[in-house]
């Protein structure tokens, strides 16, 4: 028995990432996962008036674009330092997001990462599935592959935490019924 425990503790510890070819593979399997630990769009502290790096896995995009969400629904977008103004906006009947004139679903957003989806079926329509956006300072130096992996070690980090502090609580239970004999 115990051996099984230590097995499924080791198996949790060391949670491989999934392989994909593609960033919206690699989405698709990790959201999974990580979903929970994501914040919501009404929080909107995580979000607004941060410099929001965009990243893609195509090999041919080496644009450097940034995406502003500031207070009272200002949008500004920074190609390659050329500005482009628009609006956005929270839905909050329905939990969607806008930018200019296109609506998304949000998929992941913590202080990192803010990741939409396109509403709609983008696959059919030979589209990325996933909008994907980086806090600027974290996303600069890292290729999409990178942003993955730190994507998914928010899970990983997560489920080691609580492993750990399972194992803190079973020793102090053991110790605690070792005294009380």
């Amino acid at each position: 028995m115990e051996n099984k425990f230590l097995e499924s503790v080791s198996r949790s510890l060391s949670a491989e990432m999934p392989q994909n070819e593609t960033m919206d593979g690699y989405l698709n399997d990790i959201l999974r996962v990580v979903r929970s630990l994501g914040e919501d769009l009404r929080e909107e502290e995580f979000y607004l008036n941060k410099a929001w790096l965009e990243i893609r896995d195509s090999e041919t995009f080496h644009s450097k674009i940034l995406h502003f969400f500031n207070d009272g629904g200002e949008y500004l977008q920074s190609v390659n330092g050329d500005i482009n103004e628009g609006s956005w906006r929270y839905l909050p009947s329905s939990n969607k997001f806008m930018i200019n004139s296109e609506l998304y679903d949000l998929a992941f957003l913590d202080s990192e990462f803010f990741i939409l989806s396109k509403h709609g079926d983008n696959k059919n329509l030979g589209r990325p599935e996933y909008f994907v956006m980086l806090f600027e300072p974290v996303g600069r130096s890292l290729e999409w592959r990178e942003a993955m992996e730190k994507l998914f070690n928010k899970y990983r980090n997560t489920n080691s935490f609580y492993v750990t502090l399972t194992l803190v609580i079973l020793v102090l239970v053991i110790i605690i019924l070792l005294l009380s004999y």
